[in-house]
């Protein structure tokens, strides 16, 4: 393109934008943030505006589009969420003042992992940024969320990637940094295995040791890593290092926000890979991917967003410090036992907006009035909270106690500073309360009169004029007015001088009005620009509170959260369940959290679950098979044993009437059938994939619930990994609590030759004409599975199911000579196999004689012929 024609305001554009290339330039124009050339075309394509053009000073109109820059928030999120880059270029001069073009610079880059929700858009999510870095052997991993303050770090030894991409996948941050080694390393991984992060391979300076200790101790002000936790922590201080430089570069501006670092102990807390997340429906559900329906669903009866924020934690990080667990749930014993104070505490949450992310607005230079007005009513709730929690007989309500600060001085600063009901804007005026500041008043006082002679001249000269339609207007661009109609010209006075003519009106000035308009304009603007100096000051004085402000903010997250879960346990008669080491899960008439609360009440039908990795009887058993018809319950029971136990360690209550959980440190599924045809992984590959990650990582401590294992290929292939898998699990010296829901027959003669396995089977009532599936687990295997009568249920023409009767009985026949048992529903042919074994032997010797390059067609039929003869 050649610039030199370009007018002076597009040259300047274009000047910005080689120094951001990668971004999409927003560029402020007056009362719009523009784009043109490509980044005009691709805006206004992915947010669906209309494309104009501007002259530029070449023979073609440059391609533009913009949008209003006071509600560019939620075009900024849109472009954030599409996974692009936005620089946005303010004018950093007044245009009055200016002579010629008007100064513009990058005031701060919105990347989708720093769009800021509390700014951009509201939301009860995280959008966390993250980045990866290899250091010492090992992977670290650091994450914040820039709109609460959260910054956090863990690492993992290099063998133990599997549980790094769980974690970042459980995270699910919105952009990942990373390094090109380390982006060799794990790139491939990532994309297979995440939600589509935006992945920034940025300049390994980033992450130079040197440079990420130098920000590390400058964002904490500290001489040393020691209090801070990171001396001889290279692997955590070259990720948090480089993503607060990273942080810093994209925000342009002192991160005064980010106050403290969170070193995350991955011994305390259970790491839940996606699969397991997604299958127990823990934060939605599989299909419509709602709330309503998961477990979020089921116990969030939080008041704050911050709460809610929290809660989601718990879920996803449930607790493996027996302890810690007892402590939540002495808590909650607490809150339930004190019914007047829990509804003392629900009212004053009701009045706590989310100060977590209004303190990091503050501290970011990014809050307006209002915003203070509400951080002014939410701590004035905090000391009525305190009181109501003082007497209360619980650690952990008494360690939120102490987190919760008096802040009487602040509340006083803002309550005499700022008018009840300021505008949005904060550069217009009207937001500083009178008596604040002397000079402000002043000012206000120097042009009282003259505002209200102009108040009065409508009526004084309606009476003077006898026009009785005249008005007396304003607007920015011409000023103050006085409005005649047409018709009503004839009576205008000769001092009138005409300013704009309508299509039915005229619009005069006097010279009066004039000198009366100069002087409130003048003044104005002067009261405008010192009530946006004092309102930046006020907002300084509070930066100094952020720590104490994030503390509260935490603790009030916590009693929000304590008061959800105790409420959930009242209303669905939920029980405090025994939390210790032992190897045993014991539940009596347990219930699946989402579905009961779907069914309503006392339609669910409940199950006992026994498993344990003890010896001596009952808790002798560590694998229950399960066998039964689809639809008829197997895969409930399952998932509700692994919520019962989840919801046991996050502390809450839980939906049976008694329940023993020894503590699990993960819980892993396979269930249901999924793809990845993008990534060329078809179902049964994907089955398998996820049944290797729980054979590599699960330990005697966890619990694995596995639905229909190797269902997805051949009957025989399929059976012989579903025999092998649970044969492994239950006989190897470290078995593992397991619960295995098949189809597979077969497997029920486990239990005659290993005293660690159940069978257990779904009750049916059939009488031969009506099926019922009555849900309920009995102890023995199956003998049908009424596949049949399922496709009867779901709608399957009749005369398909007829056919598909008379199949079935044909194939029972011949089933026979193989050795099938169907009244048993099991099949004696691994009684048989080594039997067989002499004969297998030679089958092999005969297949390896085959010389494959050598053989004609017709000794191939031949040899096919005898080998068939062999089987």
């Amino acid at each position: 393109m050649d610039t030199k024609n370009l007018s002076p305001m597009m040259q300047q554009y274009l000047a910005v934008k080689n120094e951001y290339p990668d971004c999409l330039l927003m560029f402020r124009l007056g009362d719009f943030y523009e784009l043109f050339f490509d980044d005009a075309i691709t805006v206004s394509r992915e947010l669906e505006l209309t494309l104009t053009g501007r002259a530029c000073g070449l023979k073609e109109k440059a391609p533009m589009c913009g949008v209003p820059y006071h509600s560019v928030a939620p075009y900024l999120k849109l472009l954030a969420d599409k996974g692009y880059k936005i620089a946005i270029c303010e004018q950093v001069e007044d245009p009055k003042l200016s002579k010629g073009i008007v100064k513009r610079e990058v005031v701060r880059i919105v990347t989708p992992g720093t769009v800021d929700l509390n700014s951009e858009i509201d939301g009860n999510d995280n959008v966390f940024i993250g980045s990866i870095s290899f250091a010492l052997n090992k992977y670290s991993f650091t994450y914040s969320d820039i709109s609460t303050g959260e910054l956090i770090s863990t690492s993992f030894d290099k063998s133990d990637y599997a549980n790094l991409i769980s974690l970042i996948s459980l995270i699910n941050p919105r952009e990942l940094i990373m390094s090109k080694d380390t982006e060799g390393k794990l790139l491939d991984y990532l994309n297979n295995n995440l939600i589509s992060p935006y992945i920034n391979i940025i300049d390994d300076s980033y992450y130079k040791i040197s440079n990420c200790k130098d920000i590390i101790l400058r964002q904490f002000k500290v001489n040393t890593l020691i209090p801070i936790g990171l001396d001889g922590r290279d692997e955590i201080i070259s990720s948090c290092g480089s993503l607060l430089l990273y942080i810093l570069e994209t925000e342009m501006q002192d991160l005064t926000n980010i106050k403290q670092l969170e070193i995350r102990n991955n011994k305390d807390y259970m790491i839940l890979d996606k699969s397991t997340v997604r299958n127990l429906e823990l934060l939605e559900t599989i299909y419509e991917g709602k709330a309503k329906g998961s477990l979020i669903g089921v116990l969030n009866k939080t008041k704050t967003s911050m709460g809610e924020r929290l809660l989601k934690r718990y879920i996803r990080e449930p607790l493996i410090n027996k302890d810690e667990i007892i402590k939540r749930q002495n808590s909650l014993e607490s809150l339930i036992n004190n019914n007047i104070a829990k509804k003392e505490l629900n009212n004053q949450l009701k009045k706590i907006y989310d100060f977590q992310r209004l303190t990091s607005k503050i501290a970011k230079g990014r809050a307006n009035a209002r915003d203070l007005i509400s951080l002014k009513q939410t701590i004035s709730a905090l000391p009525e909270i305190k009181k109501i929690l003082q007497p209360i007989d619980s650690v952990l309500i008494k360690e939120i106690y102490e987190n919760l600060d008096d802040f009487d001085d602040l509340y006083e600063l803002i309550h005499n500073s700022i008018v009840e009901e300021p505008p949005v804007t904060i550069r217009e005026g009207n937001i500083i309360n009178e008596g604040y500041s002397t000079e402000l008043d002043s000012l206000k006082e120097s042009i009282k009169s003259a505002k209200s002679w102009i108040l009065n001249l409508e009526n004084s000269e309606k009476e003077r004029t006898g026009i009785k339609t005249l008005k007396v207007g304003y607007n920015k661009i011409f000023g103050y007015y006085i409005d005649v109609s047409k018709s009503q010209i004839d009576n205008v006075p000769d001092e009138y001088i005409r300013k704009q003519t309508l299509v039915n009106n005229e619009r005069y000035v006097t010279p009066e009005l004039k000198e009366k308009e100069s002087l409130v304009i003048t003044a104005e603007a002067k009261i405008n620009k010192l009530e946006y100096e004092i309102f930046q000051e006020i907002r300084e004085k509070i930066i100094p509170y952020t720590i104490r402000l994030q503390k509260a903010s935490k603790a009030v997250a916590e009693i929000d959260v304590l008061l959800s879960l105790s409420e959930v346990a009242i209303r669905n008669n939920y029980i405090k369940p025994i939390i210790d080491d032992s190897g045993i899960i014991d539940i009596k008439e347990g219930r699946h959290p989402s579905i009961e609360e779907i069914l309503g009440d006392n339609i669910f039908v409940p199950n006992d679950t026994l498993i344990s990795l003890d010896d001596k009887p009952p808790y002798d058993k560590s694998m229950l098979i399960i066998t039964g018809p689809n639809m008829s319950g197997k895969s409930t029971y399952m998932r509700q044993t692994a919520l019962i136990v989840l919801m046991a360690q996050i502390g809450s209550y839980v939906p049976a009437s008694y329940a023993r959980i020894g503590i699990v440190d993960r819980v892993f599924t396979r269930i249901g059938a999924s793809d990845n045809l993008s990534y060329g992984q078809s179902t049964f590959f994907v089955e398998m994939s996820e049944l290797a990650n729980i054979l590599r990582n699960a330990t005697r401590k966890s619990l694995i619930i596995l639905d229909e294992v190797g269902r997805g290929t051949s009957t025989f292939d399929g059976l012989s990994i579903a025999w092998a898998v649970a044969d492994y699990l239950s006989t190897n010296e470290d078995a593992i609590r397991t619960m295995f829901a098949t189809h597979y027959h077969e497997l029920t003669l486990l239990e005659s030759q290993n005293k660690k396995v159940k069978n257990l089977s779904v009750a049916v009532s059939d009488n031969g004409k009506d099926v019922v599936f009555l849900h309920k687990i009995v102890d023995g295997p199956a003998n049908k599975s009424y596949g049949i009568h399922v496709a009867k249920i779901a709608g399957v023409p009749s005369k398909i199911r007829i056919s598909a009767e008379k199949k079935l009985k044909e194939l029972e026949k011949s089933s026979l000579s193989i050795g099938i048992n169907n009244n048993m529903g099991q099949i004696k042919f691994f009684d048989e196999i080594d039997d067989a074994t002499s004969n297998n032997d030679k089958l092999i010797d005969a297949l390896y004689d085959i010389e494959i390059d050598n053989i004609t067609p017709i000794d191939a039929l031949n040899k096919l012929n005898e080998l068939k003869q062999m089987i």
